[in-house]
């Protein structure tokens, strides 16, 4: 993401005001400059002493805004200041307000002062939500290709109330403004349905025995992330996975690589682009027991059988406008087999992995990477997060972001 980006985080009166601490203080650590406005309502959950302490920057409010200044008016200043805007918990009053162009106080003001875009997560009470003005306003809100949205989830509400309304998570919110700020709000992949693989299949023995890889799928779920904040459909096809699933988008829980397999082949036909970034087990145990083996009873040579070559397959069955994108898991001089890889798969694009490297491999919370293009394109990517990772190979196929023109 760019240096010291600028998030603003206008905060409305509910109680899920508070999860927005938890928003500040890891963006901050991040790196991303962070301040903060408060209203009137606001202030009744949370103070501005916790924002400015959270932030390292004064915290504004009404009253600021109110007062005379020597300088630029402050919603100027600020709207002109951001890179981004975030509205958590937006309110059903700020919504009808920013949906009518409406501007009374210090938040909806700094808003129409702005050209950023703008992150909205609702929270309200699942009647108020569900009322046909707010979900009239909802939708006009969003007409308007500023604003993105997370929608409230369902649960247990603050009012004991079980349904529609609580605001997004403090990680599903920071996952998409590191997006945005990746991105500047543009949704280039808007149209485009993409299917995605991710995590590692697992090949039973016997019921509770299993060959497998240590995949976290955490590549794959941020590559289905960053494809939809960039307005595509997505399906991901995904073995068992310990990481939350990204919202809004077709999820197929599957095992095995023969599962998998069909899954894959099942949704291929409809995808503009394929991004194979699940760990396929290659060969599996000859014969599964129905039941538990005694330990004595497993055998000290186990026979083995490959698993379908799944991205081989796809790429028999890929139309000429398809995009085949696979991941090659490496050590030592990673690229080299990447690259023939890449040539006898008949792939579009494929992201070369080197996992013996620090902060790099399975389950890591980064990655790095070298994509490599049939044409002969290629991008080194350096050691970033895997939401990042995923943006900058999305980019690679739309425009060829950074290509090196050396033959490889």
């Amino acid at each position: 993401m760019s240096e010291r980006s600028r998030v603003l985080i206008a905060i409305g009166g509910g109680i899920a005001a508070y999860k927005v601490c938890e928003v500040i203080s890891t963006l901050f650590k991040s790196g991303v400059e962070v301040r903060g406005i408060l209203t009137d309502q606001a202030q009744q959950f949370i103070t501005p002493l916790t924002i400015a302490t959270l932030s390292r920057h004064p915290a504004y409010t009404d009253q600021d805004f109110w007062q005379p200044s020597h300088t630029r008016p402050l919603h100027i200043e600020l709207g002109e200041w951001a890179d981004l805007i975030i509205i958590a918990p937006l309110t059903a009053n700020s919504l009808g307000k920013l949906a009518q162009g409406l501007a009374d106080n210090l938040l909806t003001n700094t808003i129409l002062a702005s050209a950023c875009p703008v992150l909205l997560a609702p929270a309200m009470n699942t009647e108020m939500w569900e009322q046909v003005s707010v979900q009239r306003n909802w939708g006009l809100l969003l007409q308007d290709q500023r604003y993105h949205s997370l929608e409230p989830d369902a649960g247990l509400l603050a009012c004991d109330r079980v349904g529609k309304g609580r605001m997004a998570e403090p990680n599903e919110i920071i996952t998409a403004v590191h997006s945005l700020l990746f991105t500047q709000g543009k949704r280039d992949l808007k149209g485009k349905q993409i299917l995605i693989s991710a995590g590692g299949t697992q090949e039973y023995l016997d019921p509770v025995r299993f060959m497998g890889n240590p995949s976290t799928g955490k590549m794959g779920v941020a590559l289905a992330q960053a494809a939809l904040h960039r307005g595509a459909t997505v399906t991901l096809v995904h073995a068992p996975l310990n990481i939350p699933l990204p919202k809004n988008c077709r999820t197929v829980p599957v095992t095995t690589a023969a599962q998998m397999q069909a899954a894959m082949l099942e949704y291929c036909t409809d995808a503009d682009w394929i991004v194979m970034a699940a760990a396929v087990a290659d060969v599996k145990p000859a014969h599964t027991a129905s039941e538990k083996l005694p330990k004595q009873d497993i055998p000290s040579h186990l026979p083995l059988t490959p698993v379908p070559d799944i991205i081989a397959q796809l790429a028999q069955q890929k139309r000429s406008q398809q995009q085949l994108i696979g991941f090659a898991a490496q050590t030592g001089d990673f690229v080299k087999p990447a690259l023939e890889k890449l040539t006898r798969k008949k792939l579009d694009v494929i992201a070369a992995n080197p996992i013996d490297q620090e902060n790099a491999g399975f389950g890591s919370d980064e990655n790095y990477a070298v994509f490599l293009a049939a044409g002969g394109r290629r991008e080194q990517v350096p050691p970033c997060s895997k939401l990042e990772m995923a943006h900058r190979l999305y980019d690679f196929i739309l425009h060829g972001v950074g290509i090196n023109a050396e033959s490889l």
